[in-house]
């Protein structure tokens, strides 16, 4: 099984330059120095579900006593009396009805459109996360990634290639791995896979798709760089990554808390750090010695064309996420507040259509936007659900018992 292991996945002729051989790295460090062995980053697995069991311990004993301790509070939705068809209709499909839709509910329910849009909206809200268990899960990212730049600028800073990257290449492949970087690159892993593993059950955001590409990217990275030896250029790109995260996760929660004066002041230290670090330093940088001065060491092969095709990835992330965050300075600049955080703390594409689906009362109070007729939309959604609520029990009381 191990000969079939090393046959078809740490092939030499994909992870290592032409000429070069595992044993080639291993010499580089017989003086006793610590050199990648694959084998190493199995440790990874056990270690994710080691962030998984520690996440849950950490959100109930810190994070949500912090959470009440900085006054976030959670909305109270409005509850909808229970209609079984537009429950069943709700749990199948949690979207928008179509005109179709609203045309087969309206025979099953004797309901008009508008209070099936008025029910499905309300119902929707009542899946909605909370703020206290959206700050619960930001606090989490945010000592983590707090930590881990840390830990990694204080291991990095001494070294020659933090501030000539061109010493990412000098001696490859016979390059000691020090034992700090070694554990930077083994908690990155696992941490990254403990967010992959963890997606099913977090709060899906705008950019979900975006962040599954970028945890799997990233995790393909991380592997790859460290087998291929590549890791001076592998813990540059971490440390390039978490300089920014910490600020974007201690901004959400102080929005979560109501601290408006905090929060916009971080956004825009994060607004700063990430469009240098990920639109200059990233590619301008990192990518650029990955690309050409790599090709002083050895010819491109079919690693190097793998390495920086989820270099650019990356950076094709980067600028999508810049973009965003563009969005957001917009309204900061022109509001004086920063809204929402168009860049990860948007719920799924579901949710974000409730806004849209208040029915026209609320399309004209957003134009509007007066007090006064955000309070007569209120009192217009009352009307219509208690009326639902009515007919819902009529319904039910109607339907057979089950015998």
């Amino acid at each position: 099984l191990e000969e079939l292991v090393n046959q078809w996945i740490w092939r030499q002729d994909f992870w290592l330059p032409p000429g070069l051989t595992w044993k080639d790295i291993a010499e580089g460090t017989a003086d006793g120095g610590r050199h990648p062995v694959p084998r190493d980053l199995l440790l990874s697995v056990p270690l994710a579900l080691g962030f998984i069991a520690l996440r849950f311990v950490f959100e109930r004993v810190v994070a949500l006593p912090l959470s009440r301790r900085l006054g976030v509070r959670d909305r109270v939705w409005v509850r909808v009396m229970p209609v079984l068809k537009l429950e069943a209709f709700y749990l199948q499909k949690k979207q928008q009805p179509s005109q179709n839709d609203l045309l087969v509910l309206e025979k099953h329910c004797g309901l008009t459109p508008h209070q099936i849009q008025t029910w499905l909206r309300h119902r929707r809200n009542q899946d909605r996360p909370g703020n206290t268990r959206k700050f619960c899960e930001a606090s989490w990212r945010f000592v983590f990634y707090l930590m881990a730049f840390s830990a990694g600028l204080v291991s990095l800073i001494n070294t020659p290639w933090f501030w000539d990257h061109r010493e990412c290449w000098r001696g490859y492949p016979r390059q000691v791995v020090a034992e700090a970087q070694y554990w930077y690159y083994i908690v990155e892993l696992s941490f990254y896979l403990s967010l992959l593993l963890c997606v099913s059950v977090d709060i899906k955001r705008k950019d979900f798709k975006e962040q599954i590409i970028h945890h799997i990217a990233t995790i393909f990275l991380i592997t790859f760089s460290y087998c291929a030896n590549y890791v001076r250029v592998g813990t540059l790109v971490m440390l390039v990554h978490d300089s920014s995260d910490f600020l974007l996760e201690s901004a959400k929660m102080f929005s979560y808390a109501g601290w408006r004066k905090t929060c916009n002041t971080l956004f825009v230290v994060f607004t700063a750090v990430f469009l240098v670090t990920r639109l200059v330093v990233f590619p301008f940088r990192i990518i650029y010695t990955a690309v050409v001065d790599s090709l002083d060491v050895f010819p491109p092969y079919s690693g190097y064309y793998f390495l920086n095709g989820l270099l650019l990835v990356l950076q094709a992330l980067h600028i999508f996420w810049a973009w965003l965050i563009l969005r957001m300075v917009h309204k900061f600049v022109f509001l004086g507040k920063v809204e929402r955080d168009e860049r990860s703390d948007e719920e799924s594409e579901a949710d974000e259509e409730e806004e849209d689906e208040g029915g026209e009362e609320e399309h004209s109070c957003e134009q509007k936007k007066g007090a006064f007729n955000s309070k007569l939309v209120s009192l217009a959604d009352n009307c219509v659900l208690n009326n639902l609520t009515n007919q819902g029990r009529k319904m039910n009381s109607r339907m057979p018992k089950a015998r």
